[in-house]
């Protein structure tokens, strides 16, 4: 039992001295935390004094340094007013001054009209004694004068407006004359002969209407390119499935039908290709001329003739007079000679080669100034032509006088040939001589690299060298071509003067 007892004191004990010592402890535990807060506050409270002073700082330097911002701003905004304020007082300045000079010249100018307010009434004043002086000498008063003068002028106007009027009455009867002619000669030409052609157009078949366009070219450069090169007129118009080469010259005709009809049908047109096409086409029409003359020659048996005449009897090929062509001609004129020559017992190789070589001058006759048998017999001449040949060319159409019977046969030959009246003669000769001289104007001015008569010499188209011709004065260079057409030709209605200036450049890629 004592056991138990004293057990029970002992756990007693030990739980009371437990308690004390956990008292103890916790006592401790509250003492330090109590501490600690308190340190954790004196530190807390020492921070934000020091942030408070430190922020305090902070506020102190922003306010300096705004307060330097403000005063700066205020220096400059004081310093700008400062300059606008001197500015405003220099315009104030040069505003009086010109004010000033302002009203000086506005006192000058009063002081400057009223002189001449002054001297225009000593010249009025002085005009009418003058009027009346003249009065006096001429015993006549104004009136009178200008009646006399108005009377005057008014005879004058009617006696120009009476030769006016007689100058156009009588140009009428010659035109409605001589068109008159003009269609009576053209409805004989249609039919007179079976070697008929066109005289200055070739119609070109086109496989459809779509190839107009691109024959034009974007901005015409195509149809310009191809006129400039080849010296032609080119129609493009309504007529289905055709364009029509208009020209004078029947080479160049040639040339540029040839060059258009080899361009349809390889369908790449623009300048570069069409330049190459009529480079060809030149060559090829070349090669024809010679094959023409050379034939020519084989057919009549005429032997022994200088190139350059079976060159020119090629080009008759391409020539058409009065509907038939030249060659075609010269040839029947050969035979009809030789013909003749056998029955009369001459020598018929010297007839057919007389009779041959008549138009000769036909060839170039739209080069050379004159009747184309004067042409003929003068190109016969500087090949050595024998003297018989010679005068038979010069005088087939009366030019000259005949001095031996083959001049005879081949004129006789040459109005068999033809089969048509020859009153016209002189008026081809003088439309070709005016077509040559259409050229030859535009060319006689510098700057001028071509010049070429199309329409029927209702046109001439002149090329001008880019290099030496500026547009500035293209205006210019066509009214001096147009005035000296006026005055150096005849010709019946009016001539349109047209300038071309292209510019080429060229490069190679490599």
């Amino acid at each position: 039992m004592e056991l138990i007892f004293a057990s029970i004191v002992a756990v007693v004990i030990g739980v009371l001295a437990g308690v004390y010592i956990h008292r103890t402890v916790l006592g401790r535990k509250q003492e330090d935390a109590v501490s600690k807060a308190e340190k954790l506050l004196q530190d807390s409270a020492n921070k934000a004094e020091q942030s408070r002073k430190e922020l305090m700082t902070e506020a102190r330097d922003e306010i300096h340094r705004l307060r330097q911002d403000v005063d700066k701003e205020t220096k400059e905004r004081r310093n700008e007013l400062q300059r606008t304020e001197r500015k405003l007082e220099q315009k104030e300045e040069n505003l009086d001054r010109k004010l000033e000079n302002v009203t000086k010249r506005e006192e000058e100018f009063r002081l400057k009209t009223e002189e001449v307010k002054h001297r225009m009434e000593s010249l009025a004043e002085r005009e009418g004694q003058l009027l009346t002086r003249i009065e006096e000498i001429a015993q006549l008063s104004r009136e009178e004068a200008r009646n006399i003068l108005l009377a005057k002028v008014e005879g004058e106007a009617n006696h120009i407006i009476g030769l006016r009027l007689k100058e156009l009455e009588e140009k009428a009867k010659r035109d409605a004359d001589r068109k008159a002619q003009e269609i009576i000669a053209v409805a004989i030409q249609r039919c007179s002969v079976d070697f008929t052609s066109e005289i200055a157009v070739s119609v070109v078949h086109i496989p459809s209407d779509e190839m107009k366009g691109r024959i034009i070219g974007r901005e015409g450069r195509n149809i310009r390119t191809f006129e400039t090169l080849t010296g032609v007129d080119l129609i493009v118009d309504d007529t289905p499935e055709a364009v029509t080469v208009s020209c004078f010259d029947p080479i160049r005709r040639e040339v540029a039908r040839l060059s258009l009809e080899r361009l349809i049908q390889d369908g790449r047109i623009h300048p570069a290709r069409i330049e190459e096409i009529i480079e060809k086409a030149q060559k090829d029409v070349e090669t024809q001329v010679i094959e023409a003359g050379e034939e020519a020659l084989l057919e009549t048996g005429v032997k022994h003739i200088h190139p350059e005449l079976g060159r020119l009897i090629g080009q008759l090929r391409f020539r058409a007079s009065y509907g038939q062509n030249a060659l075609h001609h010269s040839l029947e004129v050969a035979h009809l000679c030789g013909l003749f020559a056998a029955e009369l017992g001459l020598d018929e190789s010297l007839a057919k080669r007389a009779g041959l070589l008549h138009d000769i001058g036909k060839a170039v006759d739209h080069q050379i100034e004159g009747p184309h048998a004067i042409i003929g017999a003068d190109i016969a001449r500087r090949y050595n032509e024998a003297p018989e040949i010679i005068n038979a060319i010069a005088s087939h159409h009366e030019d000259e006088e005949p001095q031996t019977l083959y001049a005879l046969l081949v004129s006789a030959a040459d109005a068999a040939s033809a089969s048509r009246p020859g009153a016209r003669r002189e008026s081809l000769d003088a439309y070709v001589k005016r077509l040559e001289k259409l050229e030859e104007i535009a060319k006689s001015f510098d700057g001028v690299s071509k010049a070429f008569a199309i329409q029927a010499g209702r046109e001439v188209r002149v090329a001008v060298s880019p290099e030496t011709t500026d547009d500035g004065c293209m205006q210019k260079l066509a009214y001096d071509i147009a005035r000296k057409i006026e005055s150096e030709m005849k010709y019946p209605g009016q001539i349109r003067v047209t300038l071309i200036r292209e510019t080429r450049v060229v490069d190679y890629a490599k």
